[in-house]
């Protein structure tokens, strides 16, 4: 059985991008350009790891990981933070409990090195 992945990055083509890169490594994608959307998608399926941008409209990525890390139902998936943000630089405007953080521009081999690790 395929892993499935939820994009949630309000960048079209960014998402398009690692939806067609993680589809050939073999994973189900699915993609979501607002913080509502994803909520809405997960409340259908949940996913097996989001990959979660922090800037998004209408629910922004610190909500959405603070509201999955705190659900019973979604506390156990792992999130991955892809932001433009400089973690060194600048610290996060409010605590976060994800999986592991990443800036933008990311190497591709090690966000799927990751992955494979954090959905075993």
């Amino acid at each position: 059985m395929k892993r499935k992945i939820m994009i949630v990055d309000d960048e079209m083509h960014l998402a398009r991008i690692l939806q067609f890169t993680l589809e050939h490594a073999g994973y189900d994608v699915v993609t979501a350009f607002d913080g509502k959307e994803a909520l809405d998608a997960m409340e259908k399926e949940v996913p097996d790891l989001v990959i979660l941008d922090l800037m998004l409209p209408i629910v922004d990525g610190y909500k959405v990981c603070n509201i999955m890390k705190s659900s019973d139902r979604f506390r156990d998936t792992p999130v991955i933070i892809l932001s433009a943000r400089d973690f060194d630089r600048e610290p996060l405007e409010e605590p976060l409990n994800a999986d592991l953080l990443m800036e933008k521009p990311f190497n591709t081999e090690h966000l799927l090195n990751e992955i494979a690790r954090l959905v075993g």
